[in-house]
C-alpha cells in the first residue's frame, strides 16, 4: 500500500469517526447549516445594494442632476436589513452548534468513563494513563472545533464567496473571471503544501501522546523516583520525548510555513488590486462594464482570500479533529465485561474456583487452578511475587474473566450475576487504601451513599478511626488531600470502615497491615476483628506468620497450587517451608510464631 493510499484511508477513517461522534446531535447541525446557508446567500444583498447606489450617484453626476433620494433611502434600508439579518442568522447558527457541542462533549466524557469502568483490567495493561487522559481531556476538546465551528464556518466560507462570485458572473462573466483570477494558482500551491498532512498529523499526535505519558509517569511516581534517586533518569525520558516532539514539529512546520506563505502571497491584497483594477479599467475603457460594477467586483475579490484562509484553517482543524475522533471512537469501543440480562441469586456465600486459567497476553498467570472457600471460612493465599495470588483475587472480584474455568459464589457463576449483585456480595481491603479527594464521610459512605452520619460514625468506631477523625477541624467533613493528610495506617482504617459499612458477606483482603507501623498495626488488627466476623475471607498474604490461624492456606507457585491445608498440616511441606523461610518470621522449632490478623479472624469465625 502506497503512502497516499494510507493517508487517504486514515482521512476516511477520521471522517467516519467524526460522523459517528456527531450522530447524536445531527439535528442541531442540520438546523444550524440551514440558517448558515441562508446567511451566506444574504451576503450578496449588500453588494447588490452597493452597485445600485453606485449607479444612482454615477448617473446623477454624469447628468448633473440631484441624487434620487427615495432610491438611495430604499437601497440603504435594504442594505442594512440584509446585513443585520445575515449576522443574526449566522450567529444563531453558531449558538445552536455551541449548544450541540456542550451537549456532545458532556455525553462523550460520560460514555468514556462508563466504558472505562466496564473495561477488564487487562485493557489498562496496554493503554497507559496518558492515552486515557488525552482522550477524556484533550481529544474531547478537539471536538469543539468539529461541532461548534466546523459546520457553520465551513459552510459559510463556501456559500458566501460562492454567492458573491455568481453575482460577479451575473454582472459580467469577464468581471467574474477577474474576481477569481488568482484563486486557481492559490489552490494549486495550497494542495502542494498540504501533501501528506493526514499522515503527519497522526504522527504528531503519537509524539504528543508520548510526551503526555512520560509527564504522567513523572508526576505520578515522583515519590518513588526521588526515593531511588532516579529523578534525572525519569526527567531525561520526558525531556527526550519532548525533544522528539519538538524536532518532529520543526521538521514538519518549516517547509509547511514556507509553502503556505507562498500560497497566501498569491491572494495578497496588492496582487488582487492589480489584477482587478487593472483589468477593470481596460473593460471600462472598452465600454463593457460600469465603474460601480468594477469596484464591487474588486471588493468581492478582496473578500475571497479570507474565505479561502478560513477554509484552509478548517481543513487543518478537521485533520486534527479527525485524528482525535478516531482515538475517541477507540475509547468508546473499549472491550466491556459482559453483564447478564437474567441475573441469578447465589444460595449462600461459599466460593468455588474451578479449573481457572488466565493469561496476560502470552504470559500464563494461572493454569487449571481450583480452590473451594467454605462459607464463613478464612482462606489465605501464600506464595512468592508473580505466583498468581493477586490475579486469583482479581478474578474473584471479576475485574476480568478467566480464559477457562469458572468462579462461583453460592453456586452461581460470576458471569450469571449482575455487577450490583456481585459487589453486594464482595468487598475489598487492599494494601494501598484508595481514598477519593472528597470528605472523609463520603469516602466511608462510598459503598452506601444514603448512610447517615450516625451510621458512618458507628463503622468508624468499629474501625478504630472515629477519635482521629473527630480531632480534625472539620471532623467528618474534612476534605482529604485539601484539609488534611492521613497516615498510611489511618487511611487503611478508613478503608476498613468503608468495608464494614458495605457489609458484604465475602471479603478480599490484601494484607492490610503489610506496611503499617507497630502502633497502626495494632489498631488495624482491632478494626479487622470487626470486619471479618461471619464473613468468607480471602487473604493475600505477604507475611506467612500473619496467616497461621487461617482455616485454609493455599501455597501458589508459578500459577499453580503447590500445596494447601492448615498451618499444622503444612509444616513439613517443602513449598510452604520455603516461602515461610524466605520471610524470616517463623521459628519452626517453637510455638512462638508471629501471628497477626488472621489468628483473630479465625477465632471470630470459630465462635460465630
Amino acid at each position: 500500500m502506497t503512502r497516499d493510499q494510507t493517508s487517504k484511508q486514515k482521512a476516511q477513517a477520521g471522517q467516519n469517526a467524526m460522523k459517528r461522534l456527531a450522530q447524536p446531535i445531527r439535528s442541531y447541525v442540520i438546523v444550524a447549516q440551514v440558517l448558515t446557508f441562508i446567511s451566506g446567500v444574504l451576503n450578496v444583498a449588500p453588494y447588490v445594494a452597493l452597485v445600485k447606489l453606485g449607479q444612482v450617484f454615477l448617473t446623477a453626476y454624469q447628468q448633473a442632476k440631484p441624487v434620487d433620494a427615495p432610491t438611495v433611502r430604499q437601497n440603504l434600508r435594504f442594505l442594512i436589513f440584509a446585513f443585520c439579518m445575515r449576522l443574526f442568522l449566522y450567529f444563531l447558527g453558531l449558538l445552536i452548534t455551541h449548544i450541540a457541542d456542550i451537549k456532545l462533549r458532556n455525553q462523550l466524557r460520560r460514555r468514556i468513563v462508563e466504558k472505562l469502568a466496564g473495561a477488564p483490567l487487562a485493557w489498562f495493561d496496554t493503554n497507559n494513563s496518558g492515552k486515557v487522559r488525552k482522550g477524556v481531556q484533550d481529544d474531547t476538546k478537539m471536538v469543539h472545533t468539529l461541532i461548534a465551528h466546523g459546520p457553520v464556518d465551513r459552510l459559510n466560507a463556501i456559500i458566501s464567496p460562492l454567492s458573491l462570485m455568481i453575482y460577479c458572473f451575473i454582472l459580467d462573466w469577464r468581471l467574474g473571471l477577474l474576481s477569481v483570477g488568482t484563486i486557481p494558482l492559490f489552490l494549486l500551491l495550497y494542495s502542494w503544501s498540504m501533501k501528506g498532512m493526514g499522515e503527519k498529523t497522526v504522527a504528531m499526535d503519537n509524539k504528543l501522546a508520548e510526551v503526555s505519558a512520560h509527564m504522567v509517569e513523572l508526576v505520578a511516581g515522583i515519590k518513588v523516583v526521588k526515593a531511588f534517586a532516579k529523578v534525572g533518569e525519569t526527567h531525561e525520558n520526558f525531556k527526550q520525548a519532548a525533544n522528539d516532539y519538538a524536532d518532529f514539529y520543526y521538521d514538519w512546520c518549516m517547509p509547511l510555513v514556507s509553502r503556505s506563505s507562498l500560497a497566501q502571497s498569491v491572494v495578497s491584497t496588492p496582487l488582487i488590486l492589480l489584477v482587478c483594477l487593472g483589468g477593470g479599467v481596460l473593460m471600462i475603457e472598452a465600454g463593457i462594464v460600469s465603474l460601480p460594477a468594477v469596484l464591487v467586483a474588486t471588493l468581492v475579490a478582496l473578500t475571497l482570500p479570507s474565505a479561502l484562509i478560513t477554509i484552509t484553517k478548517i481543513v487543518w482543524s478537521y485533520q486534527l479533529a479527525g485524528s482525535a475522533a478516531v482515538r475517541l471512537c477507540e475509547l468508546l469501543d473499549t472491550p466491556q465485561m459482559s453483564e447478564t440480562s437474567s441475573p441469578k441469586t447465589p444460595a449462600g456465600c461459599s466460593v468455588e474456583i474451578n479449573n481457572v486459567t488466565y493469561s496476560y497476553g502470552e504470559t500464563v498467570a494461572l493454569e487449571d487452578v481450583s480452590v473451594y472457600l467454605p462459607e464463613g471460612s478464612v482462606t489465605a493465599l501464600l506464595g512468592p511475587s508473580g505466583s498468581g495470588k493477586s490475579t486469583l483475587a482479581m478474578l474473584l472480584a471479576r475485574f476480568a474473566d478467566p480464559d477457562a474455568g469458572s468462579i462461583k459464589i453460592g453456586g452461581v457463576d460470576l458471569r450469571d450475576m449482575s455487577f450490583d449483585q456481585l459487589y453486594d456480595h464482595v468487598s475489598f481491603v487492599l494494601q494501598d487504601a484508595m481514598l477519593l479527594h472528597t470528605s472523609i464521610r463520603n469516602n466511608i459512605a462510598l459503598a452506601k451513599p444514603t448512610a447517615s452520619l450516625e451510621e458512618v460514625r458507628q463503622v468508624a468506631q468499629a474501625a478504630q478511626i472515629d477519635d482521629t477523625i473527630m480531632a480534625l477541624p472539620a471532623a467528618y467533613d474534612t476534605i482529604l488531600g485539601q484539609d488534611c493528610e492521613l497516615s498510611g495506617g489511618e487511611q487503611q482504617r478508613v478503608a476498613i470502615a468503608r468495608a464494614i459499612l458495605a457489609d458484604a458477606p465475602i471479603l478480599i483482603m490484601d494484607e492490610a497491615t503489610a506496611f503499617a507501623d507497630p502502633d497502626s498495626e495494632a489498631e488495624i488488627q482491632r478494626a479487622l476483628s470487626h470486619l471479618v466476623k461471619g464473613r468468607t475471607v480471602l487473604v493475600i498474604a505477604h507475611r506467612p506468620g500473619a496467616i497461621r490461624g487461617a482455616n485454609q492456606i493455599v501455597v501458589m507457585e508459578r500459577g499453580h497450587i503447590a500445596a494447601r491445608g492448615r498451618h499444622e498440616d503444612l509444616i513439613n511441606n517443602n513449598h510452604y517451608r520455603s516461602v515461610v523461610a524466605q520471610s524470616g518470621t517463623v521459628d519452626w522449632g517453637t510455638e512462638a510464631h508471629v501471628s497477626v490478623g488472621v489468628d483473630s479472624v479465625r477465632e471470630e469465625v470459630t465462635h460465630a
